[in-house]
């Protein structure tokens, strides 16, 4: 999803690529205006004032799926307030953000205030979000799907009933096309029951001391993960977690079993048990499912965490060298966005190793409300193999949220703040704030790329 300068004349997948972006772009821009609401935010990216009338669209869909209860999608709702804008005034945007490219550190003086969003507009979302809803449906119909345009429709969210099909597809464990998706999907689910025979329906005498330690320590894990989530403490959704994980940790021995890992099978679980179990997330019961109902989302859930591992590989092989390269990142891009901030991190001592590794081990699913969670990996499946560079976006715009708070901070106050996060009372309005911070800041240094080395 990350587009290239070539210089000549540009080819028609540029053109197309250029105008993916674009929309992007322009949505992600529209979104950031009806939540900033007049203020500001580190990096001081300047946005001009609007004088059309204003569109209200959220990216709710749960309205949409007879099966899941509100309870359950409560906050799937996208941006709460989302402000029209003209082709002139979005271009406006458009070129002050590439002119911060060049100079991030503009004057905050320049910045305009933003209009308030009249609450009583909200009402004019249900049109919108329906044709949202048909954007989904028409690209899912056809015979073979195109995945860049799924991307794109995905990257702002999925409706919830939706989600187990097209988080299949964007991580190629179900194939585009229509035609083999069933003989495929069935193919790899009898693969998976045959690992499983294989390597974890056996004695403990016909494993090695190290698979029966690793097992140990799946099995202390699996109680341990998502405990705030009564459904999680279900044992039969701990011996399907166990099969999932140790499964997958014999297939990849390069890295075996790492905690936090366990973490990462969860939004699959979910996401995948939503098209059997209805309602709130908090009456669901395993027991209600037929042993090949399990056996499929189980299947599922391992096929898929596989596919997204595989582009994070180094991120938990020895001393897990991935995560802190990004952790580097991290940091570097902290101090080109917000210098006060890490200037007085490290008057402080206080290193990004100590905070940060969490979040790139966990995906931030131990950061933020649960019923958040599978929101935030639209995005992620969205970006496909361009995630793990843009993670360190997301995960500044997640730091940066508490810019003025950490600024008051001593070394043991940062500390204790950084591991509790109040994030208790998130709802999808803040963390579509950090996504589309994200979005801008990346586009901003993407295409400048000299910014985020040291000087």
């Amino acid at each position: 999803m990350k587009n290239s300068t070539v210089e000549g004349e540009p080819s028609k997948k540029d053109t197309n690529s250029s105008s993916n972006l674009d929309s992007r772009f322009n949505q992600t821009l529209r979104n950031v205006q009806g939540l900033l609401k007049g203020r500001t935010f580190p990096g001081k990216v300047l946005l001009t004032r609007t004088t059309d009338p204003l569109d209200i669209t959220t990216t709710s869909s749960s309205e949409y799926s007879p099966n899941i209860d509100k309870s359950y999608t409560e906050d799937n709702l996208g941006p709460g307030d989302i402000v029209g804008r003209s082709s002139e005034e979005i271009k406006s945007s458009r070129t002050t953000i590439d002119a911060m490219a060049k100079n991030p550190k503009l004057s905050k003086s320049q910045s305009e205030k933003l209009p308030e969003v009249p609450r009583s507009l909200s009402s004019g979302a249900r049109a919108t979000d329906s044709a949202r809803v048909m954007k989904f449906s028409k690209e899912l119909s056809g015979s073979t799907v195109i995945l860049e345009t799924l991307r794109e429709l995905a990257w702002s969210g999925i409706p919830p009933y939706m989600r187990p099909n097209i988080w299949r597809l964007l991580l190629g464990y179900a194939p585009p096309n229509s035609d083999r998706r069933e003989s495929v999907l069935a193919r790899k689910r009898l693969e998976y029951l045959d690992c499983v025979a294989q390597y974890y329906d056996i004695p403990d005498t016909e494993r090695s001391e190290d698979e029966i330690s690793m097992l140990r320590q799946i099995a202390v894990d699996c109680p341990r993960t998502v405990p705030d989530v009564t459904f999680f403490q279900q044992i039969e959704v701990q011996k399907s977690l166990e099969r999932i994980l140790y499964t997958w940790a014999i297939r990849h021995p390069a890295s075996g079993y790492v905690q936090g890992i366990n973490d990462l099978v969860t939004p699959f679980l979910v996401v995948f048990l939503s098209e059997y179990l209805h309602g709130s997330i908090e009456n669901w019961s395993i027991l209600d499912l037929t042993p090949e109902n399990i056996s499929n989302i189980e299947a599922d859930c391992y096929w898929c965490l596989s596919k997204l591992l595989d582009g994070m590989q180094d991120h938990y092989t020895f001393a897990q060298p991935g995560i802190q390269r990004l952790v580097f990142k991290l940091k570097e891009l902290v101090r080109r966005i917000d210098e006060p901030v890490s200037k007085h991190m490290e008057e402080q001592d206080l290193e990004f190793l100590q905070f940060a590794f969490r979040w790139f081990n966990c995906l931030l699913i131990r950061e933020i409300p649960f019923h958040l969670v599978t929101r935030l990996w639209d995005t992620y499946l969205a970006e496909g193999d361009a995630l793990p560079e843009f993670l360190v976006y997301i995960f500044a715009s997640f730091l940066l949220t508490w810019s003025d708070k950490l600024q008051k901070l001593d070394f043991q106050e940062m500390v204790m703040f950084l591991q509790h996060l109040p994030t208790h009372n998130w709802t999808h309005q803040e963390l579509e704030m950090v996504l589309s911070r994200a979005f801008m800041w990346h586009t901003m240094f993407n295409s400048s790329p000299s910014h985020l080395t040291s000087s």
